[in-house]
C-alpha cells in the first residue's frame, strides 16, 4: 500500500507538473498565434477590403472584378519600370545630356512603335480565341524584359533601348486586349462606362500606391524597381488565366472598320461598289469622338516630355526640379482619378456634349497657361488635362456601346485604343523637340487640342442634338 501511495504521488505530481507544462505551452502557443494574427490582420484584411470592392455589383460573379485586379497588376508594374528608366535616362545627368537620353530613347523606342502599333490590334483581331494567353505573355514578356534593363543599367549596356521598345509595346498589346475584354465580362445591368471606369480606377490607385514603393526601391539600387517589377508581372502572368474563359470566344463577334463614310456602314469589308474601304467603320460620331480623344492624348504626351524638361530646368517658384515634377505629377493623377469617378456618375449621358465641353475646358486651361504662366496655372492645366482625358474617353467607350453594333464592338475597342496610343506617342514627339520656352510650349499645347476640337466640335453637336446616329448595319 505503501508502494501504491508512493507510486499515486508520484503520478499525482507528474500529472501535475504535465499539465502544468501543457498549459504553459498551449499559454505560449496561444500568444505566437494571437501575435501571428494580429500581424496578419492588416495584410488578409486590406486583401479582403480589395476584394470586396473589386467584386460588389455582380463583378466578381462576371469575371470583371478579376480583371480589374489584373489591370492594378499591370499599372504597379508598369510604374516601377518607369521610376526605374527615369532614373537611368532622366534624373542621372545634366538637362542637356538628358535631353539627348530621351530624344534618343524616344528615336529607338517610339519611333519603331510608332509603326507597330496600327499592327497590334488588327494582329490581335485574328487571335480572339487566346485573349487570356495575349495577357499572360504581356505580363511574362514584361517580366523578363526587367531583368534585362536591370543588367542594363547596371553595366550601362545599349540592349536598355530595344528592351524598353519591347516593354512599351508589351503594354501597349495589353491595353488592346485589355479593351477587348471589358464587354466580354459587364455584368448584369452594367453600362460599359461604369465597368471602364472602374478598371481605369484600379489601376490608377495601384500606381499611386506603387509609385512611392518604386521610388524606395530606387534609393536601395537602380535595379531594385526592376526586381519589384519582375515579381509584379509574374503574378499578372498567372492571374491573367483566372479570368473567365469566355473572354477568348470570339462568337458573334467581326472586325470593326473605323470610317465616318456613310457608304461603308453596310458592310464590315467591303462597300456597295466591291472595293476595300481604307478606313473602318463605325459611323460618325465614334470617329469625331475618336478625334477629339486623340487631341487630348497626344496633349498628355505632350505635356509629360515637354513639362519634365521645362521644370527641371525652371522649377516651380521656391521649389526643387523634383518637388515641382511631383506636383505637376500628382495634380494630373488627381485630375484623371476626378474624371473617372465623375464618368462613373454621368454614365452615358450625352458624350458627344461631354466630349466638347471637356475639350474646351482643356483649350482654355491651356491657353489661360500660356497667356498667364505660373507655377499654380500650370499645376492646373495638368489637373485639366488629366480629367478632361479620363472623361472624354469614358464617353468615347459610351458611343462605342451605344452606336457600334455588337458583332464589331469588341474590335472598335481594340483599334480605336491603339490609334490613341499612336497619338500620344506623337504628342511625346513634339514635346521633347520643343525649346525649354514655357509660353511657346503651352501654346503649341493649345494648338494641338484646337486642332482637334474645332475638326470635331460641329460632327459631335450635329450627333447630340439627333440623339445619337442610327447604329451602323453589319452584312
Amino acid at each position: 500500500m505503501a508502494a501504491a501511495r508512493s507510486s499515486q504521488g508520484t503520478a499525482g505530481v507528474n500529472g501535475v507538473k504535465g499539465r502544468e507544462r501543457s498549459g504553459g505551452s498551449g499559454r505560449f502557443g496561444g500568444s505566437v498565434r494571437a501575435v501571428g494574427r494580429a500581424l496578419h490582420l492588416p495584410v488578409t484584411g486590406a486583401a479582403r477590403g480589395i476584394r470586396k470592392a473589386t467584386h460588389a455589383h455582380g463583378a466578381g460573379e462576371s469575371g470583371l472584378g478579376k480583371l480589374i485586379e489584373l489591370h492594378a497588376v499591370n499599372g504597379a508594374g508598369d510604374v516601377m519600370i518607369t521610376v526605374a528608366l527615369a532614373s537611368t535616362v532622366f534624373f542621372s545627368v545634366p538637362t542637356d545630356e538628358a535631353r539627348g537620353r530621351v530624344a534618343l530613347y524616344l528615336a529607338i523606342t517610339m519611333a519603331p512603335f510608332t509603326l507597330l502599333a496600327p499592327v497590334i490590334g488588327p494582329l490581335l483581331d485574328r487571335l480572339p480565341h487566346g485573349r487570356r494567353a495575349a495577357m499572360a505573355a504581356a505580363m511574362l514578356a514584361r517580366a523578363l524584359l526587367a531583368l534585362i534593363i536591370s543588367g542594363a543599367v547596371a553595366a550601362g549596356g545599349i540592349e536598355l533601348y530595344p528592351a524598353a521598345l519591347g516593354v512599351l509595346v508589351a503594354s501597349k498589346a495589353y491595353g488592346v486586349v485589355r479593351s477587348a475584354v471589358v464587354p466580354r465580362l459587364l455584368p448584369p445591368r452594367f453600362s460599359l462606362v461604369k465597368a471602364n471606369s472602374r478598371v481605369t480606377l484600379g489601376g490608377l490607385l495601384a500606381t499611386g500606391v506603387a509609385a512611392p514603393i518604386g521610388a524606395g526601391l530606387q534609393t536601395i539600387g537602380p535595379g531594385w524597381p526592376l526586381y519589384g517589377a519582375f515579381v509584379i508581372f509574374i503574378a499578372g502572368t498567372f492571374l491573367s488565366f483566372s479570368l473567365p474563359p469566355k473572354v477568348d470566344s470570339a462568337k458573334g463577334e467581326d472586325v470593326a472598320l473605323l470610317a465616318a463614310d456613310a457608304e461603308h456602314l453596310r458592310g464590315p469589308h467591303r462597300s456597295s461598289t466591291g472595293r476595300r474601304p481604307g478606313l473602318r467603320t463605325v459611323g460618325p460620331a465614334v470617329t469625331h469622338a475618336l478625334g477629339a480623344n486623340a487631341a487630348l492624348r497626344c496633349l498628355s504626351g505632350f505635356l509629360i516630355f515637354f513639362l519634365a524638361f521645362l521644370l527641371r530646368e525652371h522649377p516651380l517658384a521656391g521649389e526643387s526640379a523634383a518637388v515641382s515634377l511631383g506636383i505637376v505629377g500628382v495634380a494630373a493623377g488627381a485630375g484623371n482619378a476626378l474624371g473617372t469617378a465623375v464618368g462613373a456618375w454621368l454614365k452615358s449621358r450625352a458624350p458627344e456634349v461631354i466630349i466638347v465641353t471637356v475639350v474646351a475646358m482643356a483649350l482654355g486651361a491651356a491657353i489661360t497657361a500660356a497667356i498667364f504662366f505660373g507655377a499654380f496655372l500650370v499645376a492646373s492645366l495638368a489637373a485639366v488635362a488629366g480629367f478632361a482625358q479620363a472623361l472624354a474617353k469614358l464617353s468615347l467607350d459610351a458611343l462605342i456601346q451605344r452606336d457600334v453594333p455588337e458583332l464589331v464592338r469588341t474590335s472598335a475597342f481594340a483599334r480605336s485604343e491603339t490609334l490613341l496610343q499612336v497619338a500620344w506617342v506623337l504628342g511625346g514627339a513634339i514635346g521633347i523637340a520643343l525649346p525649354l520656352n514655357g509660353v511657346l510650349g503651352l501654346v503649341v499645347g493649345a494648338a494641338i487640342v484646337a486642332l482637334g476640337w474645332l475638326a470635331t466640335v460641329r460632327g459631335l453637336l450635329a450627333s447630340a442634338r439627333r440623339g445619337g446616329a442610327a447604329k451602323p448595319r453589319v452584312a
